[in-house]
């Protein structure tokens, strides 16, 4: 036994290093501490052969030291430096994780390998960016601005808030969506940075890696960005562009297994630009309801519909199936870069219980709530915006809208589908006509060279030979690029065998 000096132990900053020169066969060795006195600590080595040590450390009083103890003990007379340990060769490796690996995002990747330039002696037109504010022709309104200043300058939101939200702003987002069908409280809302983490956590809560989610073909690419980094499957039920979009319900019920975890219902829907009708809704909710699966209602274009259509809330429709409804600021109040989304959980059978709740406060903590100034701003943002600035928004769109779909419908080769809101159009395309493209990757890719117009393959929504189109821009841009899409097709445009009365048109 070796007595080493050490300092009092109401001071516990010790650094003592020891060494003998015993050899141990293993370099296994656990470790036991017994307090002999007021004063003493034994620390026994114990090894699997009879060669034994143990070390006596003594602390004797000294204040003028700092409070960390830091005892190193070396066997056998090796080094005692860090990463000098037995079996493990000191060298630089560092790899990505797998959820890094496992996470992609077709349009990124889409977008990211185009190599084509657009035509220099043409301004491009970009109908491929999803974000409203881009062309200065969508501003938010003043009230909601205003709204932001204040909060501001109040200063009551410079720190932390609760990760799930301030309660007086969830109360806000609870009394805003309340309905006498699907009744709120502050306890069923969890504000997050922006609709798209809100999608995220409900995934997150609901399926677990091996586990399946149901998800609209064409849908939102982000649904499987996310769940194929976590490990979930995703299963693409088809929505059917000659019924305007509708599920395809059959055939997304046969997908259904005991893995499934949840069924993904986007409306009104982006790509498409689709809005269900009630009916239709009461039908899905009827499928999940006999197979027993929760839904993620992705609801961040809600009201955005135009004056032919309504927006039904999915959960004011059913008191059975337990939905987590996700929104945003991002597109109604054309404030994407805010930043602040939410989920309402509707749960009045109690099938989620605590476990759901919780779990999604547990989840939230990983980054510690949204912006806590726009959460300052939420119940002026909510209650000040005047109803002239939702109908202006939605009267620019349904009019870009209605052009478009006239314009690219008159040209042979392009099949639009009307859309009934949202902020897109989806535009088939007939690639027996168009026999110089091998997809619609090529031919939106053509476009971009010929024509600089930009629109996004439909393949990055798993749907080919289709593209979407952003109607947000200005009308004299809708009106420049749907007349340069038309002198594309024309240009690259053939007849099929045994049409040629379709081509004399």
């Amino acid at each position: 036994m070796h007595a080493v000096e050490g300092y009092k132990d109401r001071s516990p900053l010790l650094r003592v290093e020891c060494s003998t020169k015993a050899k141990s066969t293993s370099s296994r060795w656990p470790r036991s501490i017994e307090k002999q006195s007021t004063h003493h600590w034994c620390v026994t080595e114990k090894f699997p052969t009879k060669v034994m040590d143990s070390y006596m450390i003594q602390m004797n009083s000294n204040s003028n030291l700092p409070s960390v103890l830091d005892v190193h003990v070396n066997i056998g007379a090796r080094s005692s430096l860090p990463g000098k340990m037995k079996g493990r060769k000191a060298r630089w490796s560092v790899k990505p994780s797998d959820m890094s690996n496992k996470t992609f995002n077709p349009i990124r990747a889409i977008v990211d390998s185009t190599k084509v330039k657009p035509n220099p002696n043409k301004t491009t037109i970009a109908l491929s960016i999803g974000d409203p504010t881009v062309f200065g022709n969508l501003p938010t309104d003043p009230e909601v601005t205003q709204a932001m200043k204040d909060a501001l300058d109040s200063g009551k939101y410079n720190g932390y808030a609760p990760s799930i939200g301030y309660l007086s702003s969830r109360e806000d987002i609870a009394s805003y969506y309340h309905r006498p069908e699907a009744p709120l409280e502050a306890k069923d809302v969890i504000l997050t940075s922006g609709c798209s983490q809100a999608i995220e956590l409900c995934l997150a809560v609901l399926a677990n890696p091996g586990q399946n989610i149901l998800v609209p073909r064409p849908g939102f690419s982000l649904y499987r960005t996310l769940a194929e980094s976590m490990g979930i499957e995703v299963k693409l039920y088809n929505l059917l562009p000659e019924k305007s979009w509708e599920i395809d319900l059959k055939q997304m019920e046969s997908l259904i297994d005991e893995k499934t975890a949840c069924l993904i219902v986007n409306n009104p829907s982006n790509p498409c630009g689709s809005v269900f009708s009630k009916s239709h809704l009461r039908k899905i909710l009827a499928v999940a309801a006999r197979q027993c699966v929760p839904i993620l209602a992705d609801e961040i274009y809600g009201d955005m519909v135009f004056s032919d259509s309504k927006f039904e809330p999915l959960a004011t429709l059913s008191s059975n199936v337990p939905i987590l409804s996700c929104g945003g600021l991002a597109k109604r109040w054309l404030v994407p870069g805010w930043r602040l989304g939410w989920i309402l959980i509707h749960d009045r059978r109690d099938i989620f219980g605590n476990e759901i709740r919780d779990g999604l406060v547990k989840l939230s903590q990983r980054i510690l709530g949204p912006c806590t100034i726009v959460q300052g701003a939420l119940k002026s943002i909510l209650h000040r915006t005047p109803q002239d600035f939702y109908h202006n928004t939605l009267s620019l769109l349904k009019s870009n809208a209605d052009l478009c779909y006239g314009a690219l419908a008159a040209i042979p080769g392009l099949r639009p589908v009307r859309p009934s809101g949202a902020m897109y159009l989806m535009v088939g395309i007939e690639m027996e006509h168009f026999p110089e493209f091998e997809n619609d990757v090529e031919f939106t890719e053509r476009l971009v060279a010929e024509q600089s117009v930009h629109c996004l393959p439909a393949t990055c929504f798993e749907y080919p030979n289709f593209f979407r189109v952003v109607i947000t821009v200005p009308k004299v841009m809708m009106l420049e690029a749907c007349s340069r899409i038309q002198e594309f097709c024309e240009l690259h445009y053939h007849c099929a065998e045994g049409s040629q009365e379709e081509c004399d048109k």
